[in-house]
């Protein structure tokens, strides 16, 4: 979990659902779970095999499915028996090694969609340096410092018991709950959350005023195709057309930031208040502000699919494949599809 606590009570915990919710949410988690897991190998697994695919933003695009992919994986599938059963039957070593996972995945797919937007601020407001500001290199020291970042306020605070340092609670053996004091509390928040948040709404907003300006020349351009066609028409279409693009790519990876602050947000919010009043939140509650951060992850992999046709083509092809033939030969054949005529 990310930086979290609950209401705690020193007793053994407790199963207090009845065995129809407990079917229920067992079958309701797994399939958030089989979404998450599946929509973001599809992601990986696009980018990989189709070159065309192969972009500075979409290098960002794979690690994020990477991190959302092992969240469905490692994660949530441990987070749905301890929501459901009320219990932690899998000891106090693998607990800590569980909510150091859950941190820096959630942190790390925090950080890339950051990225992403920091990418899409210079193709779209500064394309003339854009090459050079995102060049190969920059953009793998940037994915590390996706990834190395959140490891670091992670494992170490966390297997070091620096998390709650100051907090007087013993809890049982077989209650798994993330405590943490206040200056982790706020700092990690701060870290994992409302610092990227920052950085993708000014990259977005500046991002808008530049669509506008953009449209505007769209705008004007059209009127001067209309008195008349010149002998660089084409080169004007073209232009127009590229312009397009950038708006809409801008366009929904704004959406895919705007669900991803809709459903972390009131867990985060909560996270830094909790432990000023006491830990007095309830469980439920952070049971559905912490699903809902998971969600997330099950979400962009569809948003992909659903605004960028080049992604949906690339789904509906490993779908078909995977209904239609052996996975070897369905394998062969995207090698083949995916080198250059």
């Amino acid at each position: 979990d990310l930086p979290f606590s609950h209401n705690i009570e020193l007793q053994s915990c407790t199963t207090v659902r009845n065995q129809v919710s407990r079917i229920f949410l067992y079958a309701f988690l797994s399939v958030g779970i089989a979404c998450t897991v599946v929509g973001n190998f599809l992601v990986v697994l696009s980018i990989a095999y189709f070159k065309q695919l192969q972009s500075p933003t979409n290098s960002f695009v794979m690690s994020l499915a990477v991190a959302d992919c092992l969240v469905g994986l490692v994660v949530m599938p441990y987070s749905m028996i301890r929501t459901v059963e009320g219990c932690w039957y899998f000891g106090a070593l693998f607990c800590q090694l569980h909510s150091s996972l859950d941190v820096m995945l959630c942190t790390a797919s925090i950080f890339h969609l950051s990225c992403i937007a920091f990418d899409r601020y210079y193709a779209v407001c500064n394309p003339l340096v854009y090459s050079l500001k995102m060049s190969r290199s920059r953009v793998a020291l940037l994915i590390v410092v996706c990834w190395a970042v959140p490891m670091l306020i992670s494992f170490g605070p966390i297997m070091l018991d620096l998390h709650i340092a100051g907090v007087d609670i013993l809890l049982p053996k077989d209650v798994c709950v993330f405590l943490v004091n206040r200056i982790y509390a706020v700092m990690a928040s701060m870290v994992a959350f409302y610092l990227p948040m920052a950085i993708m709404l000014v990259a977005y907003w500046k991002i808008f005023k530049a669509a506008k300006r953009q449209a505007k020349q769209i705008s004007a351009m059209e009127s001067q195709m209309a008195a008349g066609v010149g002998k660089d028409s084409s080169k004007k279409q073209r232009h127009r057309n590229t312009m397009r693009r950038e708006r809409k790519a801008a366009k929904t990876l704004g959406i895919i930031m705007g669900v991803f602050l809709i459903f972390w947000m009131p867990f985060f919010t909560v996270n830094i208040v909790d432990p000023f009043i006491e830990y007095s939140t309830e469980v439920v509650v952070w049971d559905i502000f912490l699903w809902l951060g998971y969600i997330n992850s099950s979400l962009n992999p569809f948003l992909y699919g659903f605004f960028n046709r080049s992604f949906r083509r690339a789904f509906l092809m490993f779908i078909g494949c995977r209904c239609k033939l052996h996975l070897q030969r369905c394998l062969k054949q995207l090698l083949l599809l995916a080198k250059p005529q």
